[in-house]
């Protein structure tokens, strides 16, 4: 991609390969070493779930601080503060000969916190370094990035653990995190922050409220937070809970089939910028995402029908089901990953740059928000009826939301963002 000859982008991204990747190792190890340590997986679940506590109430702080301060310095320097913290825990546990549990927790819920800030901050600068016509095909390089690093990392982690521990790779993790903050100090990223005269409450609440003012005026900008809450609410459920059921309790599969299955998911992912990416970059992007998600919803219902025991008992073995199953899942993935990348060029097309670490936190607060509710309702419909319908449900909330949301979306390329007059947006 022409994206990639543009050295700022290309210094970005080799940065955020480097930290994706030692994180995602990190994160792996944990999850071995505290099962490891307590015999409980369920400790590590409640680890994970207590740190989205920090998302829930920092994201709107987290959104004014990424839109006050320099973009660049803010970035680096947490980057920086990471591998100063991760590194300190290599030497703790050289120390000590280990981790605690509770410094474990701690560790986590840090590094969540630092991350909410950094992601506030990060959000604009993508926008800052390439073109309006080629952040399609930086979103796209970038969800490569980050789908390669997901399917590698956990087979690099399981390598390293098994043979030197997790010393060894908090120690990568931390040189990572160096590493990519050495690389941002040399990008070029044009100032668009907005420093205050005074940093105090009044100034905080003004900027904030005009945030939510941006929302409140240009619609188009909810109907994206409110298709990407309908995204995570419905299909995340059916990619995180939904495929493990139908294949191990529905199917009778074994775990085998299932990580096949798990691979060949992530698989889609990685490879969907690849194969759709050009096509998807010739329409309209918000036909694009109607298109799309119109598909999703014809894939979930044609799988509801796949993973029905009426289907399934069609069959004398689970072989044929258990692969037209993994096709949907295979093909759902696929378009998942466009509609993400068609809905992050839109935000990014009409938020003006010193706006978008306010409007970005809300749109996150959002989506974060609706996963556990989603995953809960959605076990609820597995356990209370049958996968099949279940899945059934979550095709007609995805078509309902689609023909609802269409207008809109097919009437965002006619507008100009770059007529709003954002000026006029002040906090009363």
């Amino acid at each position: 991609m022409n994206i990639l000859k543009n050295k700022d982008f290309r210094k970005l991204m080799i940065g955020k390969v480097t930290s994706i990747m030692g994180s995602n190792m990190q994160q792996f190890a944990l999850s071995l070493y505290v099962f490891a340590i307590t015999g409980s997986a369920t400790q590590f679940a409640s680890l994970i779930a207590i740190s989205i506590l920090p998302r829930i109430f920092l994201s709107p702080i987290a959104g004014v601080f990424g839109d006050w301060f320099d973009r660049k310095k803010m970035i680096v320097r947490l980057d920086l503060l990471n591998g100063v913290l991760i590194g300190g825990y290599a030497i703790y546990f050289y120390l000590n000969n280990g981790l605690s549990l509770f410094s474990i927790y701690t560790l986590v819920i840090v590094l969540e916190i630092i991350e909410i800030f950094f992601g506030s901050a990060m959000i604009a600068v993508i926008p800052s370094i390439v073109e309006k016509d080629q952040l399609f095909d930086a979103n796209s390089v970038r969800s490569v990035i980050s789908s390669t690093a997901n399917i590698v990392s956990p087979m690099l982690a399981s390598a390293l653990y098994a043979i030197l521990g997790l010393q060894i790779i908090l120690v990568v993790n931390a040189v990572s995190f160096v590493l990519s903050a050495i690389l941002e100090m040399n990008i070029n990223i044009p100032k668009s922050n907005k420093e205050p005269e005074r940093f105090d409450l009044h100034n905080f609440k003004r900027d904030f409220v005009e945030g939510i003012g941006i929302l409140k005026k240009y619609k188009i900008l909810l109907n994206i937070i409110a298709f990407g809450v309908f995204l995570n609410f419905s299909l995340g459920p059916l990619m995180s809970i939904g495929v493990i059921y139908v294949i191990i309790d529905v199917l009778g599969g074994t775990e085998i089939q299932y990580g096949a299955v798990s691979a060949i998911f992530a698989g889609s992912m990685l490879i969907s910028p690849l194969v759709l990416g050009k096509r998807a970059k010739k329409i309209e992007i918000g036909r694009l995402v109607i298109m799309t998600f119109f598909l999703i919803s014809i894939l979930v219902l044609v799988l509801s029908y796949f993973s029905s025991t009426g289907f399934i008992l069609n069959f004398a073995t689970n072989t044929i089901p258990m692969i037209l199953i993994t096709s949907m899942f295979f093909l759902i993935g696929l378009f998942v990953t466009i509609v993400n990348i068609a809905l992050g060029t839109m935000f990014q097309t009409i938020v003006p740059r010193e706006y978008m670490g306010r409007v970005g936190s809300v749109m996150d607060l959002g989506l974060i928000a609706t996963i556990p509710i989603g995953q809960i309702l959605f076990g609820i419909g597995i356990d209370m009826f049958s996968a099949g319908l279940t899945f059934g449900v979550v095709g007609i909330i995805v078509l309902g939301a689609t023909i609802y949301f269409r207008k809109p979306f097919l009437k965002v390329e006619k507008e100009e963002p770059c007529d709003m007059n954002f000026s006029q947006l002040k906090a009363e």
